[in-house]
């Protein structure tokens, strides 16, 4: 059966009814393979052209094909290429799309997995977007991802799975603004710390962490963050989980990269081999070149997400703007397998691949992250547990309900034990010591008795282990270490042999550090060898273990990093422990490659000979392979804190570590010049962890250790002094908020780990100490408090209430939970107390509904606000609702009755005599008109800033009329708020009644002759006045010399400021020889 090929068809549109523009048509034959039709013009977009002779135009006017068959549209006209990265994301409307359109056969949406039944019982689903269809193989691999991404992200942790013991908690959003007064010059941005109150209404479920917040676009750039255990990694398994079992139906693809693959360095890699090959969600791929190619083609359907990322400042790292070469080849072909894991990531953040992609990045809070919250469009982070949220944790890991029933009562008698939990990774270590313990007197009372414990637990379950299995484990990793060996020296010997002119250059350098090397290993061979002989052989293979477990640790904390050290020779017997024992946990970089269609045909077609040929190759790339598996094999710790304790074990106790660097290892060094950089979470804890030891019970120290008793209390009683000269020797007044929390920890640790209450003379010496030094007026002004920071500082501040010490607190913007609020405003000594309004508030809401009198008495006497900065539109909203309270007396709206404790109002209104409204221009007007309606409320406010709030001519009509009520009012300041004669006119009528008021400015507004003359008129009777500015106005000559001569009749007037570019410089000058009191500046 032959088949005529279709005619081609020409099509002519006419020119429009407009200017003509010379177009040279070609002749074309009307024939019957070559038929001309005359057709409507199309609609078009008209450009207006330049007057000038224009030279002929060619068009070309495509056809329209007939429907193709074809599923996913070409994305090049080469076969088996892929289209530019730029192609793969063209707005809506754009020129492209509508081209894109017209060249491309009509495509059906596929059916959308939402559509389905989803297992989730959560909100709605989100819509997804409409793409392009999936082909099936595509499909089938994305199935395949699914079920694979299902059974590998299971686990929590060793014992611990996701659909037994997983707890689900929400996610606060936050909020970034800039930081400083004006903010058109600030490039900086910072967090905002919401309190309790406030963050609550802000929890987000999983299922809206990508939708944006009303009628937003979808989030795209998300940012969560979470201090060490708070659960980013295991909110991100279950995010996963989620979207295999089709609850994230708007992601047809999610891929997961790990930080630690920065540590593959080889050019070798291209985006789709990133994607589909080094992602630990990505299982083999049998073509990945359809699957690539449907990523390309519908970006906005890809969901990446970065974890293992420790700090921020590596993230800014590789926001760092890359070579322009670099990123033109990136751009250029994304295929070519020539970019480094480095190259990639960053390219990735720097939206030059995949632009339209949905990015999710975790890391901890701490650190600078200029470059990364300008792009990011959502902030995270992690709440940690609520006490329900701790019930039900124990109620899932203790499945008998005897068990389940003791340990929750054993919590709730350890108050400490009890408010770590809030951490999900502290209440997993919790759980091991409950489930272990016989009686709550061996529970710990601090953070290093807990991971004392369960260290100890670990190697106590090990020790029960039989020995012939220690022995195989140890013996099969000294196995695979000698082949790696030798197999890698084999592989590098004709390198070394090409290398040798690079090796001679450096021979120097790497001699003398050799030597150095070999010095350091000798002097550690003989204190081993002293320490063997000293003790048993129980006893000094426990210390050996941990000698060099704590050394590990404490590089590991140094370099800021839980990946143990790739170039330092660790003994099998060390791996073999770690990793039976739980403390390491192995991660391979690289997974197998996946396998092209193009690979599977040639295996398909290869004769008998071959395959031979091919099985010898294949044998040969086998032992290879093994080899890079083995290399590409990392231990990393797999517990923060068990790892910053361990490092702890090494400065407290470890006799090679001299006083003098114990001494540099402790907190609070007096520093070079610069600003002092915070801590980072591993070292403060490391230092933590440290001091309690020193401090606690040698008995159960002994296996740490093989001196003699003697000699083991000569070396802890010389570092405990070291440490108390250290902390003694601190000026508690120079310290920051932060600086002072962790005073309070070191403190706490050294002085309550046993149940002994800290009654040795070291300990109780550090205790009382700090309680005699805190400043009177403590702030925490700005520092996350904890449950457990809320705890020790509690503990601090009694200490000091035994020795008369009272205190006023500064909790705001600290995060602080009601719960610690009520803790801390409970205690007797002290005097006031600060924090976020709304928090107050609901803390007196609260105590009114348990009935608790005394209490609430003292919290609504001891609370002030005084001088407020409102820096936030809630805080307007929360000053409104406490002036509400002060004026009707009572605590909620519902109620119809005053209370007695608010016969006289809310002390903190009536004490409130400075308020600063900095919201600026953007936010400012959003909550003026609350502004107005609160002002009359405050009866005894002396300083009002308005500066830069765009009140205008309206705004200063409104204010007027609020200033009746506002007496004792000293200083006004409405500078840069775009007021003209018509607002100052409003506003002069009511200045005049002010009898107290000292200080006016307008300065930088829109204030003409006609204002500064209304001015003028009322300025003799503004009794108080003593400083006025009206600079940078638009009063010319004739205002300034109203101004000027009503002057004369103002005795108290000390200073008038009042130049401007509109007043000539010889009328000025005029008038400050007349009176020297107008002033230029």
């Amino acid at each position: 059966m032959s088949t005529a090929t279709p005619p081609r068809i020409f099509r002519v549109y006419p020119s429009q009814t407009s200017s003509a523009i010379p177009i040279q048509f070609i002749t074309i034959s009307d024939s019957a393979g070559n038929p001309v039709q005359l057709s409507p013009p199309p609609p078009l977009i008209r450009f207006p052209l330049p007057r000038s002779a224009t030279t002929p135009t060619y068009i070309l006017v495509p056809t329209v094909s007939p429907p193709s068959k074809c599923q996913l549209p070409p994305l090049s006209p080469v076969d088996g290429t892929v289209a530019p990265v730029q192609m793969s994301s063209s707005p809506l409307g754009s020129l492209s799309e509508t081209a894109s359109k017209a060249m491309s056969p009509p495509c059906t949406s596929p059916v959308s997995p939402g559509n389905e039944m989803s297992p989730c019982k959560e909100s709605p689903l989100p819509q997804s977007p409409k793409v392009l269809d999936i082909p099936q193989n595509v499909k089938d691999y994305i199935q395949e991802a699914k079920a694979h991404m299902s059974q590998t992200y299971q686990d929590m942790e060793a014992g611990l799975s996701l659909s037994s013991h997983y707890v689900d908690v929400q996610v606060s959003q936050r909020e970034v603004v800039r930081s400083g007064k004006n903010t058109n010059k600030c490039l900086d941005k910072e967090l905002v710390i919401k309190g309790d109150t406030d963050r609550q209404k802000t929890m987000l479920a999983l299922s809206q962490i990508f939708d944006g917040s009303n009628g937003e676009k979808s989030r795209r750039y998300i940012l969560l963050l979470g201090n060490a255990g708070m659960g980013k990694t295991t909110l991100i398994k279950k995010l996963c989980i989620d979207w295999s079992r089709d609850c994230i139906p708007q992601f047809d693809f999610v891929f997961l990269l790990d930080g630690k693959k920065l540590s593959v360095t080889e050019p070798v890699y291209s985006l789709q081999t990133l994607l589909l090959n080094l992602s630990s969600s990505a299982p083999s791929c049998v073509d990945p070149e359809a699957v690539y190619a449907q990523i390309l083609a519908a970006p906005k359907r890809v969901l990446i997400i970065f974890d293992g990322f420790d700090e921020l400042r590596n993230y800014e790292t590789l926001l760092q703007a890359q070579e322009k070469d670099l990123t033109a080849s990136l751009q250029k072909d994304s295929k070519a397998k020539t970019f480094t894991v480095r190259q990639l990531y960053s390219a990735i953040l720097q939206r030059v691949l995949l632009p339209g992609c949905t990015l999710l990045l975790s890391t901890r809070p701490r650190g600078t992250a200029s470059q990364l919250l300008r792009r990011t469009d959502s902030l995270l982070e992690m709440c940690g547990f609520t006490p329900a949220n701790v019930e039900t944790y124990l109620s899932q890991y203790f499945s008998d309900p005897g068990l389940r029933e003791s340990a929750l009562e054993s919590l709730k008698s350890m108050s400490y034990l009890n408010l770590v939990c809030w951490n999900p990774g502290l209440c997993r270590l919790v759980c091991l010591i409950l489930e272990q313990s016989r009686s709550v007197d061996v529970l710990p009372r601090t953070l290093t008795g807990l991971c004392h414990q369960v260290l100890c637990l670990k190697m106590d379950k090990d020790g029960r282990s039989t020995p012939t299995h220690t022995e195989a484990q140890a013996q099969s990793i000294r196995d695979t270490e000698t082949q790696i060996s030798n197999t890698s020296q084999a592989k590098k010997c004709s390198k070394n042999n090409q290398g040798k002119s690079r090796t001679q250059a450096r021979t120097s350098s790497r001699t003398q550090r050799a030597k150095k090397a070999q010095e350091q290993e000798a002097q550690a061979d003989k204190v081993d060898q002293d320490l063997r002989s000293s003790g048993g052989e129980a006893v000094t293979e426990d210390f050996d273990l941990l000698s060099q477990l704590s050394s590990l640790a404490w590089e590991g904390v140094k370099a800021n990093s839980s990946i143990l050290p790739t170039g330092r020779d660790i003994s099998g017997k060390v791996k073999a422990f770690g990793l039976r024992t739980g403390l390491f946990l192995s991660h391979q970089l690289r997974a197998s490659p996946c396998l092209s269609n193009s690979t599977k045909e040639e295996g398909e077609n290869e004769t008998e000979a071959g395959e031979t040929e091919q099985r010898t190759e294949n044998s040969e790339r086998t032992t290879n392979d093994l080899t890079d598996h083995q290399n590409d094999q990392i231990l990393l710790w797999a517990n923060p804190f068990l790892q910053s304790y361990i490092a702890g074990v090494h400065l407290a106790l470890s006799r090679t570590l001299t006083d003098r660097s114990f001494l540099q290892t402790l907190p609070f060094q007096s520093g070079g010049k610069g600003r002092r950089r915070p801590q980072r979470e591993e070292l403060e804890l490391t230092q933590r962890f440290a001091v309690g030891l020193l401090f606690h019970n040698r008995t159960e120290l002994q296996r740490f250790h093989t001196h003699t008793e003697t000699a083991f209390r000569d070396m802890v009683a010389n570092k405990q002094g070291l440490v108390t000269k250290h902390l003694e020797g601190l000026s508690y007044a120079d310290l920051t908020p932060s600086q002072i929390l962790e005073a309070c920890h070191y403190v706490y640790e050294a002085s309550f780990t046993h149940s002994d209450g800290g009654r040795e003379a070291g300990r109780t010496r550090l205790v009382t100490h700090l309680a005699a030094n805190l400043p009177e007026f403590l702030t925490f002004h700005g520092v996350q408090l904890s449950p457990p920071d809320v705890f020790t500082v509690q503990k601090a501040l009694e200490q000091g209430g035994t020795e008369g010490r009272r205190f006023c607190l500064d909790l705001e913007d600290s995060g602080i939970q009601i719960c610690g609020l009520r803790a801390l405003v409970g205690l007797n000594n002290i005097n006031t107390y600060r924090s976020c309004i709304a928090d107050a508030i609901t803390l007196w809401e609260l105590l009114e509904q348990s009935d608790e009198e005394s209490l609430l008495q003292r919290a609504v006497s001891k609370f002030t606000i005084h001088p407020l900065k409102a820096k936030q539109v809630c805080h307007i909203e929360h000053l409104e609702k406490l002036v509400n309270i002060h004026i009707h007396k009572r605590l909620s709206d519902s109620s119809s009755e005053s209370h007695s404790i608010l016969s006289e109002g809310v002390p903190a209104v009536k004490e409130l005599h400075k308020l600063e409204f900095e919201l600026g221009p953007d936010n400012g007007p959003l909550v003026l008109p609350k502004l107005w309606d609160l002002l009359p409320g405050l009866h005894n406010l002396q300083h009002l800033d308005l500066e830069n709030s765009k009140i205008g001519d309206k705004g200063a009509e409104k204010l007027a009329s609020a200033l009746v009520s506002l007496p004792s009012l000293e200083i006004l300041n409405l500078s840069q708020n775009c007021i003209g004669d018509e607002g100052v006119k409003k506003l002069a009528a009511t200045l005049k009644d002010l009898p107290n008021l000292h200080c006016l400015s307008v300065y930088s507004n829109m204030i003409s002759d006609e204002g500064a003359e209304s001015l003028a008129a009322v300025l003799p009777h503004m009794a108080s006045l003593t400083d006025l500015d009206v600079k940078f106005n638009k009063l010319t000559d004739v205002g300034a010399q109203s101004l000027g001569a009503s002057l004369r009749n103002c005795t108290k007037v000390k200073t008038l400021r009042m130049w401007n570019q509109c007043i000539p410089f010889g009328v000025l000058e005029r008038l400050i020889q007349q009176d020297s009191r107008i002033r230029l500046h």
